[in-house]
């Protein structure tokens, strides 16, 4: 097993508790690199410094360049010292950089994983249990994030009115065919103080007609996403073309999963086709992504 989070399958199986939500959010695991170092990267106690550090995977920093993790942080609010829940981690993507400056900031992590029944799901199982030994064999580095858990039947993911910031990176597409998009939102509603953020990262949709609740395609509407907030009592608080690309057509053969970094070339859970050509994916780059920030209103 490699030393770094991030070199696990981060969503590979996108769903902890349902078949339904099988496969489409993972990608390809990423070759182990050198031992990290805390010290790494520009202007220590900084999210420059977080997300410049030897820690993370050079595979993950390449994706920097499409997902804008400071830009999108700050866009959310993010502030040293912060209590903050980061749905679904997976292997890790955005908690090696969370959880190091959090850690360094005097702030705290709620890694709130998948709900796994580790005799009916091994495979997401040994993800869950391979990211907390990741975690507990380096305080120095990600401090004591604590890791709660996210599904059907899971309790709190933090204690209520305690955070500053819950994110959702990526996983609506994932939630929505499991049934869970609107528990997700209750769940980061109580978890969130008065005036607390909900950061939200996801495929965009074509807007117009009716959504399709499934998201087969791994799209999702963004004024579906905001309707469903709004119905957990959330407020709009801003939008962010950070994570855009105008490239997507959003019209792939494996839907959104067709392009990089998951680069299907078969439907999920089918053999790959080694005959498939990427490249004209490969050159659209990842998909179109909305980046929203919705707060949970002073009086709640």
């Amino acid at each position: 097993m490699s030393d770094r989070l991030s070199d696990l399958p981060r969503r590979g199986f996108c769903a902890a508790a349902t078949a339904l939500a099988l496969a489409g959010c993972g990608r390809k695991a990423t070759a182990p690199a050198s031992t990290p170092s805390p010290s790494a990267g520009p202007a220590p106690v900084s999210l420059s410094w977080a997300a410049g550090g030897d820690w993370r995977s050079q595979a993950d920093r390449s994706r920097d360049a499409w997902r804008h993790p400071v830009e999108t942080l700050t866009f959310w609010g993010l502030k040293p010292g912060q209590t903050v829940v980061e749905f679904w981690p997976g292997a890790g993507w955005y908690t090696e950089i969370l959880a190091p400056f959090l850690a360094a900031t005097g702030g705290k992590l709620y890694a709130a994983q998948f709900q796994v029944d580790a005799a009916a799901r091994p495979a997401e199982a040994q993800l869950v249990d391979a990211y907390a030994k990741r975690l507990a064999a380096m305080p120095a580095l990600y401090g004591q994030p604590n890791i709660t858990a996210f599904g059907p039947t899971s309790g709190s993911v933090a204690p209520a009115g305690s955070a500053d910031l819950a994110i959702f990176a990526r996983d609506l597409s994932c939630w929505m065919p499991a049934g869970l998009a609107d528990k997700a939102f209750h769940d980061a509603f109580a978890a969130l103080k008065p005036g607390g953020v909900l950061g939200v990262e996801e495929n965009r949709g074509i807007a117009g007609g009716v959504q399709d609740v499934l998201a087969t395609d791994g799209y999702v509407q963004e004024a579906y996403v905001k309707r469903m907030a709004q119905e957990a009592g959330f407020k709009l608080d801003g939008a962010s073309e950070i994570n855009a690309n105008p490239r997507d057509t959003k019209s792939y053969p494996f839907g959104a999963w067709t392009l990089p970094p998951w680069r299907l070339s078969a439907p999920k859970g089918k053999p790959d086709d080694p005959k498939f050509d990427h490249g004209k994916y490969d050159a659209i780059g990842e998909s179109d992504r909305m980046t929203l920030r919705f707060v949970k209103p002073a009086s709640s």
